[in-house]
C-alpha cells in the first residue's frame, strides 16, 4: 500500500500556526452610539451613561408620567403606575395607550415582567429597597433609573430645577428640541404671572394637605414652597426642612395664616377638608378660617412636574383675585 506523501512545515511556521489557533477570537466592535450619544447625567448622586435613548421605560408617579407625555414619549413607555388625580386632558389620549402596571406601586415581579430598561420615579417611595425596587437593585438587574430631582437628598427645588428636569429627560430620550420648546413656553408663562403680580403684598399661606391630630402641610424644601412664593404668598411653614411634614394645630394658630391652600386628591373631598377646619373651635380665630379664605390646587399641580408654571398662575389668581 502506498501512503500519501506528507508535507512537513518548517519549525518556525509550525509555531506560528499553533499560536494563531490558540489566540482568542477577535472581539466584535462595540455597538455604535446613537446620534447625540453617549450622554452622561448625574441624578441624585447616581451617574449614568446612555449609549442610546431607553426604549422600554416605566414611570411611577403621575408628575413624571406627565413629563414624559408632555415630550411626546408615550411610545417609549411600556408601563406606568400611581396617579394622584386625573391625568391632564391634553395627555389623556396618549396616557390611555400605556399599560397600567398597578394602581399604586407595582411589585418588583410586576415591574420586571414589563422588561423595562429605564424606571422613572417621582417620589423616593418609588424606589424602596425593602420591596426589591431600590435603585441599586434595579441597576444590578440591568435597568437604569431616575428620581425626580425634587426628592434628591440636598437642595431646595426651584422652577429652574423643573426646567433642568425636563431638559435632562429630553436629552436622555433623544428629544432635546422638544424639551427646549416646552421650557421656552413655560418660562413665558411664569414671566407673565410675575409681571402681573409686580408690587403686590404677599399674603401668608398655610397648606392643608391632610391630617386630623396634626396638620400634614407643605414645608420649605419642595417645589410647593416656591410655587406659593411666585404666586404672591408666604408659606408659614417654610422653615419645615422637607417637602412635606407634620405641624401642630397650635403652630397653625400661632402663625395666623391669611389663606388656607387645600391640596385636592384622594377620597377626602375639598368640602370635607374645609369642614374639618371650619368646625375646629381651636382654629376659629385664625384669619383664614375666620374670613373663610380658601384656595384649592390638585396635588399633582404642587410637585415638580409640567403643571407648575400654570399652577403658579392659578394660585396667584386665588391669592390676589384683583390681579386677574
Amino acid at each position: 500500500m502506498t501512503w500519501p506523501r506528507r508535507t512537513l512545515l518548517p519549525a518556525a511556521a509550525l509555531v506560528s500556526l499553533l499560536a494563531g489557533c490558540a489566540a482568542p477570537a477577535e472581539q466584535a466592535p462595540a455597538a455604535k452610539a446613537a446620534p447625540g450619544f453617549p450622554y452622561t447625567v448625574t441624578n441624585c448622586g447616581v451617574k449614568t451613561t446612555y449609549q442610546a435613548p431607553p426604549k422600554r421605560a416605566v414611570t411611577m408617579n403621575q408628575h413624571v408620567t406627565e413629563i414624559m407625555l408632555a415630550l411626546g414619549l408615550e411610545k417609549s413607555l411600556v408601563g406606568t403606575a400611581y396617579l394622584d388625580d386625573a391625568i391632564l386632558p391634553a395627555y389623556k389620549k396618549a396616557y390611555d395607550t400605556v399599560p397600567v402596571l398597578a394602581k399604586e406601586y407595582p411589585s418588583k415581579e410586576a415591574l420586571l415582567a414589563a422588561n423595562p430598561d429605564f424606571v422613572y420615579g417621582g417620589y423616593t417611595s418609588a424606589f424602596t429597597a425593602k420591596d426589591g425596587r431600590g435603585r441599586d437593585d434595579l441597576r444590578r438587574a440591568g435597568i437604569d433609573t431616575r428620581l425626580n430631582t425634587e426628592y434628591c437628598p440636598t437642595g431646595s427645588p426651584s422652577v429652574d430645577d423643573l426646567y433642568r428636569e425636563v431638559t435632562e429627560i429630553g436629552r436622555t430620550f433623544g428629544v432635546p428640541d422638544r424639551a427646549a420648546t416646552w421650557t421656552e413656553a413655560a418660562r413665558g408663562t411664569v414671566a407673565a404671572t410675575e409681571k402681573r403680580l409686580k408690587g403686590v403684598e404677599p399674603v401668608s399661606v398655610f397648606v392643608y394637605d391632610s391630617g386630623d391630630k396634626t396638620a400634614f402641610t407643605a414645608g420649605g424644601k419642595g417645589i410647593g414652597n416656591e410655587l406659593i412664593t411666585r404666586a404672591g404668598g408666604h408659606n408659614v411653614f417654610a422653615d419645615l426642612d422637607k417637602p412635606f411634614g407634620d405641624a401642630t394645630w397650635e403652630q397653625v394658630v400661632a402663625r395666623k395664616p391669611e389663606v388656607v391652600v387645600i391640596y385636592d386628591y384622594g377620597s377626602t373631598t375639598v368640602e370635607q377638608k374645609k369642614r374639618r377646619l371650619l368646625d375646629d373651635p381651636a382654629l376659629k380665630d385664625v384669619p383664614a378660617i375666620r374670613n373663610r379664605r380658601f384656595a384649592v390646587l390638585p396635588l399633582s399641580d404642587t410637585v415638580l412636574g409640567v403643571r407648575v408654571p400654570a399652577a403658579v398662575d392659578k394660585l396667584a389668581a386665588q391669592l390676589h383675585p384683583a390681579t386677574r
